[in-house]
């Protein structure tokens, strides 16, 4: 990555108003600050280069482009700040061992370095249509998982709601809690949010009082004893966010009112990719065959048009770059030399780029005979 002069981000309130922040348009952001959250999470904000306006619903990612070790990875990270402080955004990204982006982004990342970045992108919210959707939630985060989350209450104290929300946040240790001051002094401001915090292990000489040990269905009839009334979303690792969907469950929870979202796409079992797209097509014959064709691995295979061409290329044996599965990342990212394709991605494509011809094996069908450049 090249480092970028530095210049002052300050917005300037006497001028006009900004123009908005475009993925098709605007391709860089530039690290402004970087913030030490705990001892294995930091804050990077970013700005555009030039005056932005970021417009996104609390709780969705961004997508960056970075070219770590000569080689192009795309990560989506959800976005930790609000919509309604619009100059900057925000990413909170957890040290994961062995993860080679985030090791990157805390060894490497620092103000005044440009990155490419697409989005923001996400059905994550509880402002579905730009308003929030309920009078009543359970925010239940675990670890860095407290992002979207902490962005949807954010958003909602700065624009004065009343909504009744406990947000309830676990993690390993009262070292790793994230935001809890932040949260505190929201708190203060918004007499209906209600904060919980639970830690697995104390630490010698904390001096943290609050719950100890991991949630289970006693603790959290305590902490929200009137849970089965209330909007839930949560994030975290995908066992966590199990765990916690089984609790509702188990008590008799109405999973329409249930919102989960995973915020690493790494992991997303490599097969997950191989299940039909359409679960209505039973019968393979109806669906009519198509032949792609991967032009530099000189390689064939056949694609049913109720298939994605991942899902094919990963049954046929080959092993194409993917991540999310959904469209949202980008990751697999291929020119179409020639066919008609299907697509209906989640953001992870510019429509610039599409009209160059890239396009998204994840969720993309083919149409017609198709030869990738890949």
């Amino acid at each position: 990555m090249t480092a970028m002069p530095l210049m002052s981000h300050a917005p300037d309130f006497s001028a006009p108003a900004s123009r908005p922040w475009s993925a098709d348009q605007d391709e860089t952001l530039c690290c402004v600050q970087v913030r030490q959250e705990t001892h294995d999470v930091k804050t990077f904000v970013l700005a555009a280069n030039g005056p932005r306006s970021f417009r996104y619903l609390p709780g969705q990612f961004i997508t960056l482009e970075l070219d770590i070790d000569g080689r192009r990875i795309n990560r989506c990270y959800t976005l930790s700040s609000t919509p309604t402080r619009p100059d900057l955004v925000s990413i909170t990204v957890k040290r994961v061992p062995g993860g080679v982006v985030s090791n990157w982004l805390h060894d490497h990342l620092h103000v005044g370095m440009a990155l490419g970045a697409m989005g923001p992108s996400g059905a994550f919210t509880c402002f579905a249509d730009g308003t929030a959707q309920s009078q009543a939630y359970l925010f239940v985060s675990g670890g860095s998982g407290v992002t979207p989350l902490m962005s949807m209450t954010r958003a909602l104290h700065d624009l004065g709601s009343d909504a009744d929300i406990v947000f309830l946040h676990c993690a390993r240790t009262p070292a790793d809690l994230l935001f809890a001051e932040e949260l505190t002094m929201m708190a203060r401001n918004m007499p209906r949010l209600r904060l919980a915090m639970v830690c697995e292990h104390h630490l010698p000489g904390s001096p943290y009082a609050g719950h100890l040990g991991r949630m289970d269905a006693h603790r959290l009839a305590h902490i929200a004893p009137d849970f089965l009334q209330r909007d839930v979303y949560t994030c975290g690792p995908a066992p966590f966010m199990a765990a916690v969907c089984g609790l509702l469950v188990a008590a008799g929870f109405d999973l329409q009112r249930y919102r989960e979202e995973s915020f690493s796409f790494e992991s997303l079992p490599v097969d997950s990719a191989s299940a039909p797209v359409n679960a209505q097509t039973t019968d393979e014959s109806v669906a009519k065959t198509h032949r792609i064709q991967l032009q530099k691995m000189a390689g064939t295979f056949d694609c049913r048009e109720d298939q994605t061409i991942l899902q094919a290329a990963i049954a046929a044996g080959f092993r194409l770059p993917s991540s999310c599965s959904s469209g949202a990342c980008g990751t697999c990212k291929t020119r179409k030399v020639s066919g008609q394709i299907e697509m209906k991605h989640a953001g992870g494509i510019r429509q610039r780029e599409i009209d160059q011809g890239w396009m998204l094996p994840c969720c993309s069908r083919p149409t017609s005979d198709i030869v990738l450049d890949r």
